[in-house]
């Protein structure tokens, strides 16, 4: 099989393994608004106490092992090495293992005592069944980077999409099924956690079907004869993957390690406050739907700008760095728009979103003050990916990783007097830290100022002016609910009319406001229309200028 040489190769698997993150992403926070209308505040509260130990598993199968294997394997197989390849990927597939054999019993025999930790002991059932994952992403992580290193993107995109399919599948199916069988919450997270256990099966036999029809087996396939030579010399491998792989890792973990802290802490401070263990499981529920939402926010921004990496990449080997400016620019420009478009949008109407998706309104202040993660994760995100691109991967890891300490520290200093909303802010202050010390090293790695002051202006009156709009327009369609039987299918028909309106004057400002050129928005869908709406050529040119 032909490796990859040529950029356009390389792009073309780059927007490839895009798409399907983009598909994975949005089924990943859409279906956690059914399973919620199904299982409740208290039953949604016991799915995400567990599931930030799965997300990191799927970082992992997904993300930093992957890169890595598919980016040394390449290297040799370009040079004709076959057998130093297969190499890697035993020893990958060894180093993997060993290391998730860790991760499940860690999580297996420490099930109590992590449940214990997070103040209720009956979770231990889901912990036990999502220690199991750790078990399968082995194998689905190398040989995702085996496909990946060979040119191949086909193979993991479709695998990672099936896998999220067959688990969503899963996880609705069951909910409904042990709900209607009246069996206890805990056991239905259980069955939700299951989910993930059946799309890391279906994911490792789809791509061993790749190999299957391919006539690749040798590939993976070893001597027992010389397994013992296959360690020789194979010290840099482990290394490879411990320091690059676990980095990269660590640093698409942001939003988990947030999650994983108020698993940790939220519900048993609230507990600690006085509350009733019932009343506290819902509030934490209540406060846990602020993920699909927030997921749902940063999946334009975050894709959008993401794309843009393997362009840096590129352009830093070749040491263009007018080029490079250019897309580092607009990477940073499209997360900042997209995230304070979604951000100042949600939080104008977080009150009829809440009443639309999750049949009430219980804790829209909450979630209004959560809506801005959207803007903060995206920019994190951009500038992490924007670091790695430049070849910086253990700084942005560090300081990712340090978010969890910091909001788990906050939480016990906001709770108690605050309740969720201590969260929430716990939440926004670890952000705005990791956003402020991310965009200072950036700064320093580049030899040109990111943003202007122009853009800034710009965001913030669309911003301002959305908010505004919107709420008047939530004022004056207040009466919508007096002529519509079902509260629910009001505050549906207030929230769709107020994103379709919000959406337009965000962007016309935008558009008037001439943030981006007109060869920048041609990257964008319907960029040839959206090109109609810039101001004319004068102003173009005194924007290039700035």
């Amino acid at each position: 099989m032909k490796p990859v040489h040529q950029s356009k190769d390389l792009f073309k698997g780059a927007f490839i393994l895009m798409a399907a993150a983009l598909i994975t992403k949005i089924l990943s926070a859409v279906y956690r608004i059914p399973f919620q209308n199904i299982v409740g505040d208290i039953g949604f509260y016991i799915y995400q106490q567990v599931y930030p130990f799965y997300g990191i598993a799927i970082v992992l199968a997904t993300t930093g092992f992957p890169v890595v294997i598919s980016k040394l394997y390449a290297e040799h197989h370009e040079k004709g090495d076959s057998e130093k390849a297969r190499q890697l990927l035993f020893i990958s597939y060894v180093f993997l293992q060993l290391f998730g054999l860790i991760c499940f019993l860690f999580l297996y025999i420490g099930s109590y005592q992590i449940a214990l930790w997070m103040g209720d002991t009956k979770l231990v059932i889901l912990l036990k069944v999502v220690s199991v994952v750790f078990l399968t992403f082995p194998v689905v992580s190398t040989l995702r980077g085996y496909f990946q290193g060979s040119g191949e993107m086909l193979p993991t995109a479709l695998s990672q999409i099936v896998e999220q399919l067959i688990r969503v599948a899963t996880i609705i199916f069951l909910a409904y099924l042990f709900t209607k069988k009246g069996y206890s919450l805990y056991l239905i997270g259980g069955g939700a956690m299951f989910g993930s256990i059946t799309g890391s099966i279906v994911s490792a036999i789809l791509l061993f079907m790749f190999l299957w029809f391919r006539k690749e087996w040798k590939m993976v396939t070893f001597d027992p004869l010389r397994l013992g030579g296959m360690f020789s010399g194979a010290s840099w491998i482990f290394k490879a993957l411990a320091l690059q792989g676990l980095a990269i890792c660590i640093s698409g973990m942001m939003m988990i390690f947030i999650q994983l802290a108020d698993s940790m802490n939220l519900y048993s401070l609230l507990l600690s406050g006085g509350l009733e263990k019932e009343t506290a499981k819902g509030l934490k529920g209540i406060f846990d739907r602020g993920q699909p939402l927030i997921q749902l926010g940063m999946v334009v921004s975050s894709s959008m700008s993401l794309s843009l990496v393997p362009l840096i990449t590129s352009e830093r080997l070749k040491e263009s760095s007018d080029f490079l400016s250019d897309k580092v620019r607009l990477a940073l420009q499209i997360s900042i728009v997209v995230g304070a478009g979604a951000t100042a949008g949600l939080w104008s109407i977080v009150e009829p979103t809440n009443k639309m998706l999750f049949e009430t309104a219980d804790g829209s202040s909450v979630l209004g003050v959560l809506s801005l993660v959207i803007l903060l994760s995206s920019i994190i995100s951009t500038i992490t990916a924007i670091l790695q691109g430049l070849g910086k991967l253990v700084f942005p890891a560090l300081i990712i990783l340090t978010g969890f300490p910091v909001k788990y520290a906050l939480n016990m200093a906001l709770v108690p007097p605050y309740g969720t909303m201590g969260a929430a802010i716990a939440t926004i202050i670890t952000l705005s830290l990791v956003c402020i010390i991310l965009t200072i090293q950036l700064s320093k790695a580049l030899p040109f100022h990111l943003l202007t002051k122009r853009f800034a202006m710009a965001i913030t009156a669309a911003s301002l002016a959305m908010v505004l709009t919107l709420k008047l327009f939530m004022y004056a369609t207040g009466g919508i609910y007096q002529y519509i039987g079902s509260e629910r299918i009001a505050a549906a028909a207030q929230s769709l009319g107020a994103v379709m309106v919000g959406g337009v004057i965000f962007l016309f400002i935008v558009l008037r406001s001439a943030v981006f050129r007109e060869e920048e928005l041609a990257l964008f869908p319907f960029g040839s229309k959206l090109i109609l709406f810039l101001p004319k050529e004068e102003g173009r040119k005194n924007v290039e200028k700035n």
